[in-house]
């Protein structure tokens, strides 16, 4: 896998460095045109989170939109040159372009002034270390800036922005304490209720149990993710309290073809007002919980071994909740509610490392960019 990892970024850097800055040129021979917005992603077919909330807001609004979303995982070489030069053609005359992670081709030219692109980056907090601050985002070996032309990057609180600014090789000042678009929704009465009255009616029996959510991070890179919390024997957990809990696993968007049978028609966003327990590992999908002041768990059986080869931005165990390592150990903390000791300190939490985000991020990032909802 690693001799296919190095493999894949030396092609991207012939990618990035030879061709899209060719197609890039020759497309700048027309101008940049005023209300033209593009929305990239190289991870999905379809717009999500930050850039589908930002996007609903401007859609009804007198601007030229464009979206230019593939997982080019799916894609043959030859569909997925295809789709960057499009993208390449309709960004050199884009006045603004938003993505949610990284997206190659955005940083593989230098743009012009008059396009102003927009980092509306996926996940909340601080957690395990990202971009240039670990080889497992963006090996040493690389050439090639891939978080260049970055104008703007939204981040979920003010603690957020150095580190933001440090692990992407960003100017000071780039990152901003705006929100994340995506979770103004959290603060939606009517959302949260029919998210609840779907969820039981399509799981009945889940009536009258308590309502666990089991949501790892994936570790490794997005071409090659694992977990090992799910093998660590966390199954026979849940079948030893199901009399009690009803259990949901929810694995990372890049895992779900390595793990099919956990398929689950609600995503994480919508299963958090029927939650009672959430528990994952290293998932900054925790920070955006914290949003509800609700309990979680921290199942991390492979700590020790994670902290020296990828390494977290806080205190792990600075995070409001019992850190389990041990299948055994994590049936006994259910089983005895260990989370109950760390209710007053959620809101806290939640204020450090999600203070932003509170219900109107996505005016607050369009008010910035003068792009009024």
């Amino acid at each position: 896998m690693k001799v296919l990892f190095t493999l894949k970024q030396y092609v991207k850097m012939l990618i990035q460095n030879r061709y899209l800055p060719y197609i890039y040129r020759k497309a700048c021979c027309n101008p940049v045109q005023k209300g033209r917005i593009l929305f990239a992603d190289a991870h999905h077919d379809t717009l999500t989170g930050n850039m589908k909330a930002v996007y609903q807001s401007l859609v009804h609004k007198d601007y030229d939109i464009a979206i230019y979303c593939r997982d080019i995982q799916k894609m043959s070489a030859k569909d997925m040159l295809k789709f960057m030069k499009q993208f390449m053609q309709a960004y050199a005359q884009a006045e603004y372009v938003f993505i949610n992670s990284y997206f190659l081709p955005v940083s593989s030219c230098r743009k012009r002034k008059e396009t102003t692109v927009v980092q509306l980056w996926h996940s909340g907090g601080l957690m395990k270390k990202m971009g240039y601050d670990t080889t497992e985002d963006i090996p040493k070996y690389y050439k090639g800036n891939p978080t260049a032309n970055y104008d703007l990057v939204t981040v979920s609180a003010p603690c957020c922005e150095a580190v933001w600014e440090k692990a992407l090789h960003l100017s000071q000042g780039t990152a901003k304490a705006l929100g994340l678009a995506r979770t103004d929704i959290y603060f939606d009465k009517e959302w949260n209720a029919d998210n609840k009255c779907r969820f039981y009616q399509r799981y009945p029996e889940a009536r009258n149990k308590k309502i666990c959510v089991y949501a790892p991070s994936f570790e490794g890179n997005a071409a090659h993710p694992y977990n090992r919390g799910i093998e660590s024997g966390i199954l026979d957990i849940m079948k030893h309290l199901e009399k009690e809990w009803f259990f949901i696993i929810k694995v990372h968007p890049h895992m779900e073809k390595n793990y099919p049978m956990y398929h689950c028609d609600f995503s994480t966003e919508e299963l958090f007002a029927v939650t009672d327990l959430l528990i994952t590992d290293y998932s900054s999908v925790v920070y955006d919980y914290l949003i509800y002041q609700k309990s979680f768990l921290l199942y991390a059986p492979d700590l020790e071994e994670y902290k020296q080869q990828r390494g977290f931005y806080l205190e792990y165990e600075s995070l409001p909740a019992p850190i389990i390592t041990s299948s055994d150990a994590l049936e006994a903390a259910m089983r005895e509610q260990a989370w109950l000791p760390y209710a007053s300190d959620l809101v806290k939490c939640y204020q450090e490392y999600m203070g932003a985000c509170d219900g109107h991020a996505t005016d607050k990032i369009l008010k910035k960019l003068s792009l009024y909802s």
